[in-house]
C-alpha cells in the first residue's frame, strides 16, 4: 500500500504513486465556450450600435434626402422667353399705323397705307416723312415706336414689311408705329407671305428651357 493511501482506505480508494488524486469534479469545458461565444456576441452588438448612432449624427458620409416619398419630388420647367413674348403679340386691328413716304416718289404713303388697312391695321397720320427722314432712308423702310413696341406692335408690323429696320425712340409717348418709307421700297410683302409670317409670331420656336428639382 501507498504511503499516501489512509489509513484503513483500500479497494477502490487505493492511492498508487506519490500524488493524491483529484477529489473535485473537472468543470465542463462547454460552459466556458458558451460563455466566451455570449461575450463575443454582446460586444459586437454593442459596437455595431455605436456605429449606428455614429451614422445618424454624422450622416453616415450620404447626404441626407428630403424626407416624404418621391412623389413629392417634382420638376419645374421655367416657361421660356418665347412663348411669353406669344402672348403679348398683338392683332393688326389693334395696331394704328403712320406711314410717311421719304421718297421723290408721289403718292407711295397712301397706296401704302391704303393696302395695309385691307390687311387690318389701323391708319392714322399719312403724308410726308420729316427732314431727319426725308430722302435718307436707304433701305426699304424704317419702322418706328416706343420702346414697349420692340416686342410687340413692331414685329406684327413688320411682317408687312420684309428688310425694314426697326427702332425704338425711349422718350416717344403713346403706342402709335410709324411706317417710314425708303428709297428701296417697291411694296409690301406679299399677302400670302405676310400672313405665314403672322401665324410664325403666335407660334414662335419654342427657346431652351431651364428645370430643376424641388426636392
Amino acid at each position: 500500500m501507498s504511503m499516501l493511501t489512509p489509513p484503513g482506505m483500500g479497494g477502490k480508494y487505493r492511492i498508487k504513486g506519490d500524488k493524491y488524486p483529484r477529489m473535485r469534479p473537472r468543470r465542463r469545458r462547454g460552459r466556458l465556450t458558451l460563455a466566451a461565444t455570449a461575450s463575443v456576441v454582446v460586444l459586437g452588438v454593442l459596437g455595431w450600435g455605436t456605429l449606428q448612432l455614429v451614422d445618424v449624427f454624422t450622416g453616415g458620409g450620404k447626404q441626407a434626402s428630403a424626407a416624404g416619398p418621391k412623389a413629392d419630388c417634382s420638376t419645374r420647367v421655367s416657361p421660356s422667353a418665347s412663348a411669353a413674348a406669344a402672348a403679348k403679340v398683338p392683332k393688326p386691328a389693334q395696331i394704328t399705323v403712320n406711314v410717311y413716304n421719304a421718297t421723290p416718289r408721289s403718292g407711295l404713303a397712301k397706296d401704302t397705307a391704303d393696302e395695309l388697312k385691307k390687311r387690318g391695321f389701323k391708319i392714322g397720320d399719312v403724308g410726308n416723312a420729316a427732314k431727319e427722314f426725308d430722302k435718307k432712308v436707304k433701305g426699304t423702310g424704317i419702322l418706328l415706336g416706343p420702346a414697349s413696341s420692340l416686342n410687340t406692335s413692331l414685329p406684327v408690323l413688320g411682317t408687312q414689311l420684309a428688310g425694314a429696320e426697326r427702332r425704338t425712340e425711349a422718350s416717344r409717348k403713346g403706342a402709335d408705329v410709324d411706317l417710314i418709307i425708303g428709297t428701296a421700297f417697291t411694296s409690301l410683302t406679299k399677302q400670302a407671305d405676310a400672313d405665314k409670317a403672322m401665324a410664325a409670331l403666335g407660334k414662335p420656336v419654342p427657346a431652351p428651357t431651364s428645370s430643376k428639382k424641388t426636392c
